[in-house]
């Protein structure tokens, strides 16, 4: 896993990132509290580093953002497919060990599903700090995970774009909010072909994720 060995250069983060590596933080540190004395009983995963990573959330995100040139929808719906995973697996928390994994694991899961183009496992196992052996497993374990539920109804992409913009509000009153109108108007350019809209008929992709490269 990577660390923060030598600062990257400050890189400017969408709103939506932000949010996201914010709400992720908060998360993982509740749940690291929260078990903390059950520790010697706690199921251990594929996603579970053996100690704390020490770069930070907001960090990582910003080293995959910078790499993975991947779309601001991209993280929205990343962010979708880790709260489907952990209402699915309620006995695997995110906390401070598993957080990185997931994160990767998610938006490369994401990024096939939705970007015309995207980068391979061995990839994204680089920017992860991950070999790409892992990588392969780690996105295995999660379609299993979400039961393979990749497809996203638009009007739940609205929701959680709402939901990112009230973690910004939460994080400062001065930061310039999330923009939900230019995230949805990304959707609908980019990711229609992939998506459905629960109110109309089922749109899916014609051919299935690819889950090693």
């Amino acid at each position: 896993m990577i660390h923060d060995q030598e600062p990257m250069a400050e890189i400017i983060l969408p709103n939506v990132i932000t949010a996201m590596a914010s709400q992720l933080q908060r998360v993982s540190e509740m749940n690291d509290d929260e078990s903390r004395p059950f520790e010697k009983h706690q199921r251990i995963s594929a996603f579970s580093a053996l100690t704390k990573p020490t770069i930070s959330i907001k960090s990582y995100m910003q080293r995959i953002f910078k790499y993975a040139n991947c779309s601001d929808s991209c993280y929205v719906v990343a962010y979708i497919y880790l709260d489907r995973f952990i209402q699915k697996q309620p006995f695997l928390p995110i906390d401070s060990r598993n957080v990185h994994r997931l994160i990767i694991t998610s938006v490369l899961i994401s990024a096939k599903f939705m970007d015309d183009l995207c980068y391979n496992n061995a990839y994204y196992a680089k920017i992860g700090g991950i070999t790409t052996e892992e990588m392969n497993l780690l996105e295995v374990d999660f379609l299993f995970g979400v039961g393979f539920q990749l497809n996203v109804t638009c009007s739940a992409y609205n929701e959680y774009c709402s939901s990112l913009q009230r973690e910004m509000v939460m994080r400062t009153m001065y930061s310039p909010l999330l923009e939900p109108s230019s995230l949805v108007r990304n959707f609908h350019r980019n990711l229609l072909m992939h998506l459905y809209d629960e109110d109309s008929q089922s749109i899916h992709r014609n051919s299935q994720v690819t889950t090693a490269v």
